[in-house]
């Protein structure tokens, strides 16, 4: 069975940082891209950043870039992404999300299609 389990959300005031983690398990980091999306109240999902690490590959939304970094532990089959210059805006629930094949990164994150697995959701509140 494919599991993904999403850790490290939490309460932040603006400016701050967080470290999201995603375990994956049954799922191939080789086959597969993994990365987050989120979703505010309200408002509809958005990819937000990828990662193929088999060639390290990754992508991010135009809203995070330079502030958010992912990176994959293979070791660990974990998927981390890191926050920082957090904003207001980007308070949502942040979901991690496998794709086949590891190609779908980042295309498919950009059109919010395409993923086959879906982790629970870790919930970032930002205060501003």
């Amino acid at each position: 069975d494919v599991q993904l389990q999403a850790f490290g959300g939490g309460l932040v005031q603006a400016g701050g940082s967080l470290r999201l983690s995603c375990v994956a398990s049954g799922v191939s980091f080789d086959d597969h891209a993994i990365g987050w999306f989120r979703q505010a109240p309200g408002k509809a999902r958005e990819g937000v950043s990828c990662i193929r690490s088999s060639d390290d590959t990754t992508g991010y939304a135009d809203s995070v870039k330079g502030r958010f970094t992912i990176s994959a532990d293979r070791a660990k089959n974990t998927v981390y992404l890191q926050t920082n210059s957090l904003k207001a805006e980007d308070t949502a629930v942040y979901y991690c999300a496998a794709s086949w094949p590891r190609t779908n990164c980042p295309g498919m994150w950009t059109v919010n299609a395409g993923m086959d697995y879906w982790g629970q959701g870790t919930q970032v509140t930002v205060s501003s």
